[in-house]
């Protein structure tokens, strides 16, 4: 059976590697959330890579699609942009960033 390719390569090295049972758990649990296999959280984690539960994917597009809707109506409106929706597209992109790098 061949080996999952990342990239332009294979993934074709094994590690071994020990952990205490908490830790187990626990990768088990990000792995479960993030919908990915234990062996792709710790490759995301050691390498930088974002790790993102599948709830906070959902909730990220979905305030993705707000912001494109509030930015629409602001564009159909031919006003200049008003406080509130200023501050809303503001707190819009605050959430997908703290979404983002809260894992």
């Amino acid at each position: 059976m061949p080996f999952e390719t990342k990239g332009a390569q294979a993934l074709d090295g094994t590690l071994n590697l020990r952990v205490t049972s908490e830790e187990k758990a626990r990768l088990q649990e990000d792995a479960g959330f993030a919908g990915l296999s234990m062996s792709e959280v710790v490759r995301r984690r050691y390498f930088g890579r974002p790790l993102i539960a599948d709830a906070d994917a959902v909730i990220i597009r979905e305030l993705r699609r707000i912001g494109r809707l509030l930015q629409q109506g602001h564009a159909q409106s031919n006003a200049e942009p008003s406080e509130p929706t200023t501050a809303a597209l503001a707190e819009v992109r605050a959430c997908i960033e703290k979404l983002s790098h809260d894992r």
